[in-house]
């Protein structure tokens, strides 16, 4: 999670590509896909959004769902009624069955955009997660409705808040509310991140000169497959070399001359990430199940 890489798409090097073909057909193509935990997981239950092609391990044994799915056009001609892309047709991954009943439900200004960000929502509610803990595990999420319309948009709202933020993290502002030491230096290579004591999470040593302290504990509630989201960073983001190959993966090599603190201020919007999630998801509604 929060963490991308390039990736070949060549037939030769992905054998089993799965459905990402319709999914996200081309680089430019534009789609949002929801990720939930698969069957047979240890960790919990857990969700994330993307807007690029996942890793099958983003959460544990991926299952994704689309906003959108993609057709090629075999005869291209153009369609007043659907969306085409060049030599694609968009079609609406949410089906009519579903978007009647939550018409019917919820009213007719309902859309199926809010019925996708309502899932996103609902999948977050804590008590969602502890009541169907055993049954995620061994199945899909089944997504239960809730009574009222209020309730509803309330959901859809929070899932639109969340996506935005967990879509959108890179382009936010990071946290300010920190004590950072060791800027004037100008040193932004990262090595190994580490917490300056392990049964403290308050402060994190960046790499030799930069320490960045006064941390919120709160920031790790923020879990996703397993593992809070600001210490996805600190693991990902370190120089490893592979034991066989010897081929070295060093993060450092991606900054450039324009963006040279992109990890660090990477960090530091993911601990804004964390504190703005958990906000929503404490202000969720009430779920009676």
């Amino acid at each position: 999670p929060f963490f991308k890489q390039h990736v070949y798409c060549g037939e030769m090097m992905i054998h089993r590509p799965g459905q990402f073909d319709d999914f996200f057909p081309t680089p430019e193509t534009r789609n949002l896909v929801i990720c939930v935990s698969g069957i047979g997981v240890t960790k919990d239950f857990s969700a994330i959004i993307t807007d690029i092609t996942p890793d099958l391990e983003l959460i544990g044994k991926s299952q994704c769902f689309p906003l959108y799915y993609y057709e090629r056009n075999v005869h291209f001609q153009p369609d007043l009624f659907q969306l085409q892309e060049g030599e694609y047709t968009r079609h609406d991954a949410i089906n009519d069955f579903i978007y009647d009943l939550c018409r019917g439900k919820y009213g007719f200004k309902t859309t199926k955009e809010d019925i996708f960000y309502y899932v996103y929502g609902l999948l977050h509610h804590p008590r969602y997660k502890e009541r169907f803990a055993a049954d995620l595990k061994k199945s899909l999420p089944r997504i239960p409705l809730v009574k009222s319309a209020d309730d509803f948009r309330a959901f859809a709202k929070a899932g639109r808040q969340l996506a935005e933020l967990h879509l959108r993290y890179e382009s936010l502002e990071p946290y300010r509310a920190l004590e950072i030491t060791g800027l004037e230096h100008n040193d932004f290579r990262v090595e190994k991140m580490r917490f300056a004591d392990k049964d403290a999470k308050d402060v994190i040593i960046f790499n030799r000169h930069i320490r960045i302290s006064g941390i919120p504990l709160e920031a790790y509630d923020y879990v996703v497959n397993g593992k809070s989201a600001i210490e996805w960073i600190i693991e990902r983001y370190q120089v490893t070399q592979h034991k066989d190959s010897g081929i070295v993966n060093d993060p450092n090599q991606w900054l450039d001359g324009t963006e040279p603190r992109y990890i660090l201020d990477l960090l530091l919007k993911i601990i804004r990430v964390s504190l703005e999630t958990m906000t929503i998801v404490k202000q969720l509604p009430e779920l009676d199940l």
